[in-house]
């Protein structure tokens, strides 16, 4: 059989590593039968029936896929977690994986292997590898380079061992701090979101990792927080905040694949969605990538949607809208496609228009070429004859990656609350309480290893050296007495333990208390996917157990391990401190220990209010007037903690703002500038935030939105000339007609310390007509540290 025109040398045309890989993938298409295409377009979770537990939504009520046998000869898109799905040593995981490529790539006629993906939302989510703070903390550290640094060190980590595709970074803008998945994302504000998010994607893909942005869009926007629930939201929303991160790490990132979200927005599942899929993503903002579904999102169409009548129908909507892949597993991209094409129901240049980006990714990651290995690239040289012998020579929890894993927890730590009694002098007598106070794992989020498929195998070690707050306090506090009590459960409700709660508090000097969460899925955690809250008030008798303490009259420091905020009562204005942790990973404790200590200085920052009451969600700082207290309300949705909150052990000062640019067009920038001073006694880091405030617009707009930061490190009494130029494409936003403008009139930049928090504020103007911009309008300002003396 022929099965391509031929170069010169023989070599078949699509694996001529000198033609583009757009020919190369247009030849293999053209000598391609339609089940060796269709075979191309999803993949196989192995082991996930019998090894994995429930770690996708539905995943036990889909049938099994036909045996692997039976589908190699046709060829394999993709392999769906070959490490995350058991624990499986990191070296005998690179053999079996390279094993499996190899039988793939021998059964089918082309020699094609899979793209095998894999989680990584808080680092690689294998058995021993580094679990990092989760993206949430991110948020909290304001700093995009430490993540790209973070997600690069998590990208060679995958390669090394095989893997070609990462499911991350999550792009969802927290709209409901209920929602379980709050953990996964970077905060409630947009741009936070966004640049944060594309530094992720930049880090990863620097590796020759694919990023596959999540979940587009809108999962986060479903009402009442209920995990893959419908959304209801209008075009603005969905534009202004929804979408503004996907845009930016597409264009800004390089993101080469995304996934589709589970929900329906005003009736049109996203799966299904021609005008988000294809109209928005690929004919408007360039993306040439790969669109993935998410784990059986295109038989939801069918199952949880209703707007599809059987699987071919399924899989016809899911390609037309411009859904390339199905995963985790076949289902309607396997027999119904194949016979809804061969039947005529379905025209067949719809698998070849998925075909071919899926074959132009391939040849991009070196899957065609001739000369392609499966062999990776810690098993380079080694003797494979013998695996038993490979067990424990691969580290992928190296010093490195722990160092970075610590970087990033002490940034994210935020100090809410602080008496004076922080940092803590050398305490005789502590007394730690609370059910996060000795619990290993209070630091992980549901989708590191340990939590997301640990727990289905608990005769199987945590594979992490982990120090429990307790242990890290011992650590830091050498000499002090440390008695620890957990006074209650994270949510049993039991409240048995306080009296010996209460008893221990008044012997000590100071009690720390460890509270929040206990990160799960579907309902087995109090954070996390499926483990949505019906009120943001501390689970269980968690607040009960605060106000008791707070009844002895020793200072009780609050120190938070939580997926979200919570409202804390009292303690907004009783307790001696809170610290606020977002699941810090597994270098969080020493992180804590170090600012209760005043080791390390705190500098994180909200990325997410923190309610003051637990019954007022949805609320985001990210609203308009109305969202406000009123006197036609009696709810006040006022945050005990605003967005970008967070205080130092050290002070700043704020001063000589100079507008030099304070009128231009709509064409044009703003130019300014203004002095930030350290005026305490201690180094610390201020975290200049830009907001824009636009009071008089042709739709409403939220009060102010952050359109800009910069973490800015002093020592005492250094001070710094920070200059800010403000392009007038930040102010724009989505019209009446749809289209994104910039419109003319007065506007305040406000330079803050927090939104909460405003220091200078610069009124400006705009000037000359209503300008149209698009997706190639500029994205941020250009804050520069100049000056530091």
């Amino acid at each position: 059989m022929n099965l391509a025109v031929e170069t010169a040398s023989a070599v078949p045309a699509w694996q001529d590593t000198a033609r583009d890989p757009g020919a190369r993938a247009d030849a293999l298409i053209a000598a391609m039968t339609l089940r060796e295409k269709i075979a191309q377009l999803f993949g196989v979770w192995v082991g996930a029936s019998d090894e994995g537990g429930e770690v996708a939504p539905y995943q036990h009520e889909m049938e099994e896929p036909p045996a692997l046998d039976t589908l190699l000869p046709h060829g394999l898109g993709q392999l769906t977690r070959p490490f995350g799905t058991a624990p499986v040593d990191p070296a005998t995981g690179a053999l079996s994986l390279m094993r499996t490529q190899q039988r793939i790539a021998a059964a089918n006629r082309f020699g094609i292997p899979a793209v095998a993906h894999e989680e990584c939302l808080a680092g690689f989510a294998a058995w021993k590898a580094t679990a990092y703070p989760v993206p949430l903390a991110w948020g909290a550290a304001f700093d995009p380079a430490l993540v790209r640094r973070m997600a690069a060190a998590i990208g060679r980590d995958m390669r090394a061992v095989g893997v070609h595709q990462g499911l991350a970074p999550v792009l969802d803008v927290v709209r409901d701090a209920r929602w379980g998945r709050v953990e996964e994302t970077v905060g409630e504000d947009p741009y936070l979101v966004g640049t944060v998010g594309t530094a992720y994607v930049q880090g990863l893909e620097s590796t020759g990792i694919v990023a596959t942005l999540k979940h587009f869009a809108g999962y986060s926007a479903s009402r009442a927080g209920r995990n893959l629930a419908p959304v209801g939201m209008g075009t603005r929303e969905r534009a202004d905040v929804i979408l503004p991160p996907f845009e930016m790490a597409v264009r800004e990132g390089g993101a080469r694949s995304v996934m589709h979200a589970y929900t329906d927005t005003d009736g049109v599942p996203s799966a299904a969605d021609d005008r988000l899929l294809t109209e928005l993503l690929r004919d408007t903002w360039g993306f040439t990538g790969t669109v993935v579904a998410d784990y059986f999102g295109i038989g939801f169409l069918r199952t949880l949607h209703g707007v599809a009548g059987d699987w071919a129908e399924a899989a016809g909507a899911a390609l037309a809208a411009g859904v390339d892949v199905e995963l985790p597993t076949v289902k309607t991209f396997g027999e119904p496609l194949v016979e809804a094409i061969t039947t005529g129901r379905l025209p067949e240049r719809l698998v070849d228009r998925a075909l071919r980006r899926v074959l132009v990714q391939k040849a991009e990651l070196g899957l065609l070429d001739p000369d392609w290995t499966p062999v990776p690239a810690v098993l380079a040289g080694a003797d494979l004859t013998d695996p038993t012998a490979l067990r424990g020579t691969v580290d992928l929890d190296p010093a490195g990656n722990r160092e970075l894993a610590r970087e990033i927890a002490e940034q994210s730590v935020v100090l809410l609350r602080n008496d004076g009694t922080l940092p803590l002098a050398r305490p005789a007598r502590i007394a730690l309480i609370g059910p996060n106070a000795d619990e290993a794992t209070a630091v992980l989020g549901c989708y590191a290893f340990p939590v997301h498929v640990g727990r289905q195998h608990p005769d199987t070690p945590v594979g992490l050296r982990m120090p429990t707050l307790r242990e890290a306090l011992a650590a830091e506090f050498d000499g002090a007495e440390i008695h620890t009590v957990t006074g209650t459960g994270v949510d049993d409700g039991s409240t048995a333990g306080f009296a010996e709660a209460a008893a221990l508090a008044r012997r000590a000097d100071v009690v720390v208390l460890a509270l929040g969460d206990r990160a799960g899925l579907f309902g087995r955690g109090t954070s996390g996917e499926g483990c949505d809250a019906e009120s943001l008030e501390l689970p269980g008798a968690q607040q009960q157990l605060l106000d008791t303490l707070l009844d002895t009259g020793t200072p009780v420091v609050v120190v938070l391990l939580a997926g979200r905020p919570y409202a804390l009562g009292r303690a907004v204005d009783e307790a001696a401190a809170i610290v606020q942790t977002f699941f810090p990973g597994e270098e969080g404790t020493g992180a804590l220990a170090g600012v209760l200590s005043g080791r390390v200085e705190p500098s994180g920052r909200l990325p997410v209010s923190v309610p003051r009451r637990p019954g007022v969600q949805p609320s985001s700082y990210l609203a308009a007037r109305l969202a406000g207290p009123t006197d036609v309300s009696s709810t006040d949705p006022t945050p005990a903690y605003g967005f970008g909150h967070g205080l130092t052990y050290t002070a700043f000062a704020w001063s000589d703002l100079a507008v030099e640019t304070g009128r231009t067009d709509t064409a044009g920038e703003f130019r300014l500038s203004f002095t930030v001073r350290n005026t305490g006694g201690r180094p610390g880091t201020e975290v200049v935030q830009l907001y824009l405030h636009d009071p008089v617009a042709s739709v409403v707009q939220p009060v102010q939105r952050l359109i800009g930061y910069r973490r800015v490190p002093l020592g005492p009494g250094e001070e710094c000339r920070i200059t800010a130029a403000v392009p007038a494409d930040l102010a724009s936003f989505t019209g009446r007609d749809g289209r994104r403008i910039v419109e003319p009139g007065t506007l305040e930049l406000r330079l803050a310390a927090s939104s909460t928090d405003p220091r200078l504020t610069a009124e400006v103007e705009l000037t000359g007509p209503v300008r149209t911009v698009d997706h190639t309008r500029r994205l941020h300002p250009v804050l520069d540290v100049l000056d530091v003396r």
